[in-house]
């Protein structure tokens, strides 16, 4: 059996974290994970308070295994989701898209473990020194929101490691074993993954966006929005609108007008593949099928654990 701090922290088999991605993170995703042995996530960013109730309730009827949530501090209804975490005693909850200081003491002292997503050092040392069991370190190569400062995750994992004392969970194009033997060389111990899980059979996630992700190439993603809050999005109408206008320039306002309401839905969740944003990580383009999550989560520890024994063999 497998242990390191992260294994121990969660009461996991494998130190791999299916990531709470909106539209895709559902409760049969997090229990699928996590009865495979790895840490499943439910992605509250997507869901109104009593729907996130019901996923909670949903997942743990389908697994006795740990799960975790995911909220974004920037969420309108996060009072509301905070107390629904409380209520039905979440045992683990990743927070990410703000300051973790706000929220991390209020959930320490109810008895649940705090891991926050971070893509610096600086932040890291932030959500150390704020109470956080452990941090995300996530690259620039990540779908969904990202940091400003583009450090790629071989570069951000050392950096982070060294900034802090708690244990670090590489994220950021990271979807195969061999992958994930060379950030935890870094001074990770643990992964977490998102582009992987959403081309899976039981993300929430839309067919044909599953499908678009296992069929985009090197260079189909490109980091947007840097001026409301970075997203890396996979080429389409929306997407070249959107570089259009940061090319010319555009004002907050105009790519808060572009972008609208529920355009992540109308992508990612209902399948518009021309006008809807389809938020992914680069790693998309290592992905060739949709796979039952407990297969990945297999898979991926397989690979592993063989290039942990055979580190100079290429393949």
């Amino acid at each position: 059996m497998f242990q390191n701090r992260i294994t121990q922290l969660f009461g996991i088999d494998y130190p791999i974290i299916q990531a709470g991605m909106i539209w895709a993170s559902g409760w049969k995703l997090a229990a699928a994970v996590s009865n495979a042995g790895g840490l499943g996530v439910i992605g509250a960013g997507s869901m109104y308070p009593e729907v996130l109730r019901d996923h909670i309730r949903k997942c743990r009827a389908a697994t006795s295994k740990p799960f975790g949530v995911n909220i974004p501090l920037l969420y309108p209804d996060l009072d509301l989701h905070i107390q629904i975490i409380i209520d039905e005693q979440v045992p683990i909850v990743f927070t990410s898209a703000g300051n973790p200081r706000t929220w991390t003491k209020h959930f320490k002292d109810k008895g649940i473990t705090v891991v926050h997503v971070v893509s610096s050092s600086k932040f890291a040392q932030k959500a150390q020194e704020a109470g956080c069991d452990a941090v995300v370190a996530e690259g620039f190569e990540a779908g969904g929101h990202n940091g400003r400062e583009e450090t790629t995750t071989l570069v951000l994992i050392p950096a982070v490691a060294e900034a802090v004392q708690i244990p670090v969970i590489a994220a950021g194009g990271i979807a195969t074993g061999r992958q994930m033997l060379a950030v935890m060389t870094l001074g990770a111990e643990g992964v977490q993954m998102g582009s992987r899980f959403v081309a899976c059979v039981e993300a929430s996630s839309h067919e044909s966006f599953k499908q678009a992700v296992i069929q985009a190439a090197e260079g189909d993603t490109r980091l947007s929005l840097k001026a409301l809050t970075p997203v890396r999005l996979l080429r389409n109408h929306f997407a070249a609108q959107v570089q259009e206008a940061e090319a010319r320039g555009a004002s907050k306002e105009e790519l808060t007008e572009l972008l609208g309401r529920a355009r992540a839905k109308r992508g990612m969740f209902e399948g518009d593949l021309e006008e809807g944003e389809l938020e992914i990580g680069q790693v998309s383009a290592l992905l060739r099928a949709i796979e039952p999550a407990a297969h990945i989560v297999e898979t991926v520890w397989r690979e592993f654990s063989e290039a942990l024994n055979n580190p100079l063999q290429i393949r």
